[in-house]
């Protein structure tokens, strides 16, 4: 079955309006020309984003709507490049407008023509101006043509009245509060228990509340209708109320109707007003001082003012009323409810074996039936804990009584069911229908991991900012935390969920969802490991109409795995996976092919991952990727980069985590002025850092520098934006205390992890008192969490060290200050977990000055302290 893919373009539509519309664009000395030709593409633009809504509506029905809409996005895509093209090349002349011009310049050139002019007349920028101008033709004659398409596929602008029909593809069928009296109900007798127990049924209510709210929350086909129908009808529950109203709410949440619903539900009489007030006082006078109970199946509204609203007759019920919401969202759940959520997880193998066993033949289990045992357990795992998906497979089954028959099933994609034996692809494509459109693009992206792939939510971040998906906005400028709302948003939706590994920042995608990731993104995103892909020329195929790859990294990775990229030319994305390594140990090994001859043709790439491989080097030709923003190369055998990587004006995330070998950094790092993540960490070889970081204004992650013959403490008194954790080492080269205080870390109020480190080898050139004084002027933001100082060459701590003011420091490592003589007073901090102290040798004793409180009160000191460890202190 060929499944059409969801485009949405609304989201991209709005960043290109946005760009044509920058100041930046436009201080671009290019010919007038240009000019004229670049304003004629927002009006066409506009012209085609009045006809978005109804296009996205009505793609799914109409396959000449989805074909004009896959131009379109081509075109969107094509458009994108050539406007980033453009922003590139401003930053490029902006920044060699900066730089003094360079004495050993043979030309001339650049002396005869004013400074202003100069590098408008380059044989460079010449042949760009021309390059360009072609470029703008071929778009604006696809933008005419597209734009006479629209007219003639009949599609109405959202000013005319929106959408002329709803889209049925993803509707989902009503629902009625009747249970299947023959199917069973697995696996939620205590979901259903802890419910009942809130409902206190046969008491009085003791809240003020006249009537509570339980949200039964869950992704799509997990279970909420069904647990809401066996406690409407449980027994218990029908004595315990006086009225009671099922309500399958879908789509539109108008109160007017939804109430008109509840008065015909109870009343058993048709609403003969559309009145609202009207309509909610009739219903005020039937459920005065009864007790009801309404639930409201499968609810997507987000307004509290609505909910609000619908809610008003509600008040007049008696005590014990109770509204039972399901719903995929727990934004949906935060405002309605007043008792906590009862979030459904995935079923375990055993209830989701009984549910497909009974769907498909009638059965308890497969055990009395060794034939369809092996397959039938096989394609449970398939299911991965969804009965939706359990009674979907059940009911195709249902006709195939010959186990090599379910075999075939278990053989093919759950997604490639025949549609109307398959529940599950709707039953999730509605809650991607409901997603605001910049997250729906968000979500697509995701279709480059594979099932069961653990992604790191911090790593999805960093790749979404790459491709130019977050937008700053009113709350957040910065596109990290844009990010991150975003991805929390998503999470709350059940798209992602929780690693079992325990890990706080790894997720995963059910993979059902997956597959749904995998049809809305369609031929955008491609991965090497599709098996559908049968062949090098589909996967080529495939290849050439994508934007974004990725694949799983294996430990050789030859030519001949490559081959499909032969042509490739409009790549965004080229990932391996994982992007993190796995175990530091194991090389992995990629041919020299793709990173000399494969990378260079990609030129409009934005993220680029090479980590993990066993790369010694990169060529020059990497600083022809004009648009990269994200360059991983953690864990690679790298010694240094090439000095072109410092042309990348672009590029936002710089990842060198783990690169044992590099010794270091281009001279001129500073110049990668849109810098917002350089990870050096576990680089121990790195022992000098060039001068210029302070140009980086916008960097925020900045795992340590290096001080020394190059750069001084003092540059990071521009970096106002570091985030996270930061190692200053070498802090022995400092030789007054003016530049620590002009490093002003007490300004960066992002900074959680402080590591400080002066040398190990405490010879004669080192000065206890200036140490003292340095340290002193180091004063961090009173938000960090963590602080460890290293080979510190003073005789006492700094004054700030165990102020009480630093509420949420909560681990301190004090090791190898062999000089000082007494303890910092650390007793007062009220969130210190874990103390260290090692190597300390000039300390003799340790008594109240640590606690900083005198004996009897000393019990108070260190109110959290869980761990305390001393090594290496002197004997005496």
């Amino acid at each position: 079955m060929v499944v059409i893919a969801e485009i949405f373009l609304s989201a991209f539509f709005t960043a290109l309006l946005e760009k044509l519309a920058s100041a930046d664009l436009f201080n671009l000395s290019l010919p007038e020309g240009i000019y004229s030709r670049l304003h004629t593409w927002t009006s066409k633009l506009q012209l085609l984003e009045a006809v978005l809504s109804d296009a996205e509506e009505n793609q799914i029905t109409a396959k000449s709507v989805n074909m004009w809409l896959e131009q379109l996005q081509d075109l969107a895509y094509d458009l994108d490049d050539l406007l980033d093209e453009l922003a590139t090349e401003a930053l490029r002349r902006n920044l060699m407008m900066a730089q003094p011009p360079q004495a050993s310049n043979p030309s001339m050139l650049r002396k005869l023509i004013p400074a202003c002019c100069s590098t408008n007349f380059t044989p460079r920028a010449v042949q760009f101006d021309f390059n360009i101008s072609s470029e703008i033709d071929n778009i604006t004659g696809r933008l005419e043509h597209l734009l006479k398409q629209k007219s003639d596929l009949n599609l109405i602008n959202d000013h005319l009245g929106g959408a002329r029909s709803r889209r049925t593809g993803d509707e989902r069928s009503p629902t009625t509060s009747l249970v299947d009296e023959y199917s069973g109900f697995y696996g939620r007798e205590k979901d259903k228990q802890a419910i009942l127990d809130q409902m206190c049924l046969g008491c009085e209510s003791g809240s003020d509340r006249r009537f509570r709210v339980i949200p039964i929350v869950g992704m799509g086909g997990v279970g909420k209708t069904t647990l809401a129908q066996q406690i409407y009808n449980d027994e218990e529950v029908k004595n315990s109320f006086d009225l009671k109203a099922w309500i399958c709410v879908s789509d539109e949440f108008d109160e007017l109707a939804i109430t008109e619903r509840i008065y015909k539900a109870i009343s058993s009489q048709n609403c003969e007003f559309k009145d609202l007030d009207i309509v909610q006082v009739k219903l005020r006078e039937i459920i005065s001082n009864k007790k009801f109970l309404l639930v409201l199946d499968d609810v997507w509204n987000e307004n509290y003012g609505k909910w609000d609203v619908l809610s008003r007759p509600f008040q007049a019920g008696a005590p014990g009323s109770t509204v039972i919401v399901t719903t995929r969202n727990v934004s949906v759940a935060s405002i309605m409810r007043s008792v906590p959520d009862c979030h459904l997880e995935q079923l375990g193998d055993e209830e989701i074996c009984s549910i497909l066993a009974h769907h498909a033949r009638g059965w308890q289990n497969f055990d009395a039936h060794p034939g369809f045992k092996e397959t039938g357990e096989a394609i449970v795992k398939k299911c991965k804990g969804l009965p939706l998906a359990a009674k979907s497979l059940g009911g195709l089954l249902r006709t195939k009584e010959n186990p090599n028959e379910w075999k075939d099933v278990l053989d093919s994609k759950i997604w490639d069911l025949p549609k109307g034996h398959n529940d599950v692809l709707p039953a999730l494509r509605l809650s991607y229908h409901h997603l605001p459109s910049h997250l729906k693009r968000l979500f697509a992206y995701c279709s480059l991991f594979p099932k069961d792939y653990e992604f790191d939510k911090h790593e999805l971040v960093l790749l979404w900012t790459a491709e130019g998906f977050l937008r700053p906005s009113e709350t957040h400028r910065e596109m990290e935390d844009v990010g991150f709302r975003c991805f929390d948003e998503l999470l709350s939706r059940s798209f992602f969920q929780r690693s079992e590994t325990g890990a706080e920042s790894r997720f995963l995608m059910h993979d059902l969802v997956n597959d749904l990731a995998r049809h809305v993104a369609g031929r955008v995103c491609f991965s090497l490991e599709d098996k559908a892909e049968s062949n090098v020329q589909h996967r080529r195929d495939s290849l050439l109409k994508a934007r974004h790859s990725s694949f799983i990294r294996h430990k050789y990775d030859g030519s001949q795995r490559f081959e499909a990229f032969s042509g490739v030319r409009k790549l965004r994305t080229f990932l391996p996976l994982p992007v993190f390594k796995t175990k530091s140990w194991e090389p992995f090994y990629l041919t020299n092919q793709v990173v000399n001859d494969l990378l260079p043709q990609l030129n409009f790439l934005r993220a680029l991952s090479l980590s993990g491989y066993n790369i010694l080097q990169l060529p020059n030709s990497i600083g022809n990727l004009k648009h990269l923003r994200y360059l991983n190369l953690s864990g690679t055998k790298i010694e240094q980069l090439p000095e072109t990587v410092t042309e990348l004006y672009n590029l936002q995330t710089l990842l060198l985590r783990d690169c044992k070998m590099l010794t270091k950094l281009p001279a001129n790092t500073g110049n990668l002025i849109n810098l917002r993540h350089l990870d050096i960490a576990g680089t121990e070889k790195l022992q000098e850092m060039p001068v210029g970081l302070c140009k980086m204004a916008s960097l925020q992650t900045l795992s340590k520098i290096v001080l020394g013959r190059g750069l001084k403490v003092n540059e990071l008194r521009g970096l106002v934006n570091l985030r996270g954790a930061l190692s200053i080492i070498g802090l022995h080269s400092v030789m007054d205390a003016q530049g620590a205080r002009e490093a002003n870390l007490t300004s960066k109020q992002g900074l959680e992890e402080l590591e400080m480190v002066w040398s190990s080898d405490f010879d004669d050139s080192r000065n206890g008192m200036i140490e003292r004084e340095v340290i002193e002027s180091l004063k961090p933001s009173t938000n960090l969490r963590r602080l460890e100082v290293k080979h510190y060459g003073g005789v006492e701590f700094p004054s700030w060290l165990g102020d009480p003011s630093f509420s949420q420091l909560a681990h301190i490592s004090l090791s190898d200050c062999r000089h000082c003589t007494s303890l910092p007073s650390l007793g007062h901090l009220p969130s210190l977990k874990k103390l260290r102290i090692s190597g300390i040798q000039g300390v003799k004793t340790v008594g109240n000055q640590l606690c900083g409180i005198d004996w009897p009160h000393v019990r108070d000191a260190f109110p959290s302290l869980e761990t305390l460890e001393f090594d290496d202190m002197d004997k005496q």
